[in-house]
């Protein structure tokens, strides 16, 4: 594998990694399985690659997108919290709902900003004085985003609010007892998991000069997929090391994605691409079994009670 093609796979696990770490919160944090992540990713780059081609500041464009991918998270949490339907059916609700939002948004199924500027546009005129190419300057930008938003969500998660967040996924109940208002943190969480992914889709388009109302498929399985490698690498409860499982994880996944597909003897393609997240996938779900088989064996006994 190439040295660009290495460094396209970890750029792209890094965008990818605020998609595990807006996984992370709703599926480890609130213990909600949400899919409102497959609408919620392409919200964001709608959002901001439409902005942008409006000549509106990128920062402001992205921050924009963050509060669009917040707003979907909401819609989700309400229909739960307030309406009581099903988590998993509520977030596919507003999944489906945001497929022809987007559309909306865009005016048409795609949207280029090759040639406008974006939050990238600084950084490649800085590249440039130092000698450095666009394809390394790219997965640095987004490592620095990654690293700001890792130490932001584990001071967030740290502290008091936080803290009663983890209660609500654990046992809600227990916390409501505690006086948590755990339909507020629900209400939070949802909204912090989901700015996470718009922010996500909004480097997206601007690091690949593109927005497409597809982009999200399966992006709920790339982010799943990252949070179980991540946990199968990074064995540790410190919440810190948890978030940073999440972007080894997500990297990880992606390089190995991009290993196997370059791999010719192996014959894959690119349609494969699917067959191989579900192996790795069962892969990383299998590998804890297989080192601790009598405590993976108590855990199925447990959960069966």
């Amino acid at each position: 594998m190439s040295t660009v093609a290495l460094l396209g796979a970890a750029e792209l696990g890094l965008v990818f990694a605020l998609v595990a770490l807006g996984v992370f919160i709703s599926f480890r944090i609130l213990d909600f399985p949400d899919l409102t992540v497959d609408g919620s990713f392409p919200l964001g780059a709608a959002v901001a690659a439409t902005l942008i081609l409006a000549d509106w500041n990128p920062w402001v464009a992205t921050g924009i997108a963050m509060l669009a991918g917040a707003a979907s998270g909401i819609v989700t949490a309400t229909l739960n919290v307030r309406f009581k339907i099903l988590h998993l059916l509520a977030s596919i609700l507003t999944m489906i709902a945001l497929f022809s939002i987007n559309l909306r948004v865009m005016g048409r199924p795609n949207v280029a900003i090759l040639i406008q500027d974006t939050v990238l546009t600084p950084f490649y005129d800085l590249g440039q004085t130092l000698g450095l190419s666009d394809a390394v300057v790219r997965p640095l930008f987004v490592l620095a985003v990654v690293l700001v938003v890792v130490a932001l969500l584990a001071r967030f998660l740290t502290s008091e609010f936080g803290l009663a967040m983890r209660a609500t996924g654990v046992n809600a109940r227990m916390a409501r007892a505690q006086g948590v208002s755990t339909d507020l943190h629900i209400y939070v969480g949802m909204a912090l998991s989901n700015a996470l992914v718009g922010l996500a889709g909004a480097l997206f388009a601007q690091t690949n000069g593109f927005a497409d109302v597809t982009s999200g498929i399966g992006t709920i399985v790339i982010g799943l997929a990252a949070v179980i490698v991540g946990e199968t690498v990074v064995r540790s409860r410190v919440i810190v090391w948890m978030l940073v499982g999440c972007v080894v994880g997500s990297i990880l996944y992606r390089i190995a994605i991009q290993v196997a597909l370059n791999a010719d003897f192996i014959g894959l393609r690119a349609s494969d691409l699917n067959l191989v997240t579900a192996l790795l996938v069962a892969g990383a779900l299998i590998l804890p079994r297989i080192r601790n088989p009598l405590k993976a064996r108590a855990s199925a006994e447990a959960t069966s009670r």
